[in-house]
């Protein structure tokens, strides 16, 4: 009900002129938006993550609407720093992707060529280096194929009693339990992958169409090499997708990405995303020792002059947005009526 009395405001807004008004004001061209991406769909990921995956038709759409609206989309360090001097163009948007994932290359990049738009991938490095699927959540993505199902007896993948997979609640417990099981053991990540294939004979999954599809995977050397040859640009996202809150544990996350970022692209990475949107106020100074000049959150609202560089608001964009609430944040309307701005600040890490 709340949903489709935001939809229905939205609609009545744009009928009445105030997405126009408000997107050629003086108070949108003081305003950067920072779009946020993560998964664009090899397959299925948007129906099991929708909140994180889109279809690429969706996204297609998405980047129409953003051509079709005048928007001036920008590199990331280049609009900061014009947020900064006030001269910003009408409309500033500039475009992020989380992880970097396979799906960016095969899906969201050309996308981006063919729109002439640039983009900043936050790359998660640790997986670069293997053709395996992150661990975690390839473990959610196969237990969702058999969601509704109820299973006697896990005893075949260590897990006493039975799985009841008809919930995310149930099934994120069997992911909980496997994670525990892999940090109990010290698996390595061959081992971990291994775990998984044991898991999908259990669950009778296609281990090998999955990992033929991609799913889950980080782009490869020759991959993350190749998009920043065509312009993308390759930041800081943590080597193995996780914040301790130990200053030299996290600081040797930053240290460890930006040197495999250096070996694929030979670039000093300055700009930097806290996986999962999590942040907490002691990162800050140890981001600042280590040279970091800019942080994204997944807090919702546009940028201004006056905001924190290294607590950057940025919108998520998914599945589940319609293309009216899309055009009202790049228009600025979203971030007049929004009431909650803050992310949730857990998550769960993803390898090691």
């Amino acid at each position: 009900m709340i949903r489709q009395a935001k939809l229905a405001t939205l609609h009545f807004l744009k009928r009445a002129g105030v997405f126009e008004l408000v997107a050629n004001s003086s108070w949108r061209q003081k305003r950067l938006l920072i779009l946020c991406y993560h998964g664009v769909s090899l397959d299925d990921e948007h129906l099991w993550r929708p909140a994180l995956y889109m279809e690429p038709q969706r996204l297609q759409q998405h980047f129409e609407l953003m051509k079709a609206a005048n928007c001036s989309v920008l590199p990331l360090g280049e609009a900061l720093q014009r947020l900064q001097a006030g001269t910003l163009p009408p409309r500033s948007v500039a475009i992020t992707f989380d992880d970097g994932t396979y799906d960016f290359y095969a899906q969201a990049c050309p996308l981006l060529l063919q729109f002439g738009y640039p983009a900043t991938v936050y790359l998660t490095t640790h997986y670069t280096e293997f053709a395996l699927p992150v661990y975690n959540v390839i473990y959610s993505y196969m237990l969702w194929k058999r969601r509704g199902d109820v299973i006697a007896n896990g005893a075949e993948i260590g897990i006493d009693g039975p799985l009841d997979l008809r919930s995310e609640r149930g099934r994120h417990a069997v992911v909980v339990s496997l994670m525990e099981r892999a940090e109990r053991e010290r698996m390595s990540t061959q081992l971990r992958d291994e775990l998984a294939a044991r898991l999908a004979n259990f669950l009778q999954v296609d281990f090998s169409a999955i990992k033929a599809k991609r799913i889950l995977q980080l782009m490869n050397p020759r991959e993350v090499a190749e998009v920043s040859s065509k312009g993308i640009d390759v930041q800081l996202h943590t080597h193995r997708h996780r914040t301790p809150e130990q200053e030299d544990l996290f600081r040797r996350e930053i240290q460890d990405n930006r040197q495999r970022i250096q070996e694929l692209i030979a670039k000093d990475a300055v700009h930097f995303c806290y996986p999962g949107g999590v942040y907490r106020p002691g990162f800050l100074p140890w981001l600042e020792k280590e040279r970091v000049i800019s942080a994204t959150t997944c807090d919702v609202g546009l940028a201004t002059r006056e905001s924190n560089s290294l607590l950057l608001p940025r919108f998520v964009d998914n599945q589940v947005r319609t293309p009216i609430d899309f055009e009202s944040w790049i228009t600025g309307v979203g971030d007049l009526l929004a009431m909650r701005r803050t992310a949730r600040q857990r998550y769960v890490p993803e390898g090691d």
